[in-house]
């Protein structure tokens, strides 16, 4: 599933194609991807003005001149392309510039999802009203992490993955950050210490940082909106690498936790 880097990748590769445009056609080509596509969505973007892009947590944001905002999720396997020479059979959404620039939103799987919400009732749109900070901004700090996982004895990986503490984190990114701290990810959220929580804010932002600027991990059918795959899988630590070494020089372990695969080194992390 496309991550918080590859939204905020997608994110910037659209901005320069919509932002400032006039969109002459929106074409919902099905009615509904994971949830039934507002019937309205139509009526409402064409002929508005894209007035900025943006991000939260792992949804894109497409404003307009009237108030709105188109909101996407990429699901498992969505995807923008750009100026296609053709549309295909998974192109679910088509949007035209008055400049002649045409968007399509791809999701073979249709577990993606389109809304369209007032931008003044936007903190009221149920996947934001209970979201905790961004792991980017200002707000999200070892304090803040100490204060809201204090007394918690769940494993600090499954606090990470919960959106009411801290937006947009997902299992790859967890996981190298938990290693990148040196933190096991089966320790108890209420047993870490301030100084270790101040450690583990720097290395996920860090991480995120580095996939951003890398352009996102290349992950099963993520593409940015130019066509071109993210290239910052090469750089995981310990992410899918079960059994090759840790730069310590111990073996890279996998474990399952609620389904998810959990990757670390029991050597670096405690």
């Amino acid at each position: 599933m496309p991550e918080l880097p590859e939204v905020e990748t997608t994110v910037a590769g659209l901005r320069p194609v919509l932002e400032g445009q006039r969109l002459a056609l929106v074409e919902p080509r099905r009615a509904d991807l994971r949830r039934p596509i507002p019937v309205d969505l139509r009526q409402r973007m064409t002929g508005s003005v894209v007035t900025s892009l943006g991000r939260r947590a792992k949804y894109g944001l497409i404003e307009t001149d009237r108030g709105d905002v188109m909101i996407f999720h990429l699901g498992m396997s969505g995807r923008w392309r750009i100026d296609p020479a053709e549309l295909e059979k998974h192109d679910h959404l088509l949007l035209e510039t008055e400049t002649g620039r045409r968007l399509v939103l791809n999701d073979p799987r249709r577990f993606g999802s389109l809304d369209i919400v007032l931008l003044s009732d936007i903190e009221k749109y149920p996947p934001f009203a209970t979201m905790g900070p961004e792991p980017l901004g200002d707000d999200f700090t070892g304090n803040y992490l100490k204060a809201v996982t204090r007394d918690r004895k769940a494993p600090i990986k499954q606090l990470l993955l919960d959106q009411k503490i801290v937006a947009g984190l997902g299992n790859i990114y967890v996981c190298e950050a938990l290693h990148m701290a040196g933190i096991s990810p089966r320790q108890k959220g209420g047993a870490i210490s301030k100084p270790r929580y101040e450690r583990l804010v720097l290395a996920i932002k860090q991480v995120l940082t580095a996939a951003i600027a890398a352009g996102g991990s290349t992950l099963r059918d993520f593409a940015r909106p130019d066509g071109e795959l993210g290239y910052f899988a090469k750089d995981w630590l310990v992410y899918g690498r079960e059994g090759e070494p840790c730069h310590c020089g111990a073996l890279v372990q996998r474990r399952v936790d609620s389904g998810r695969s959990t990757f670390y080194c029991s050597r670096c992390q405690k």
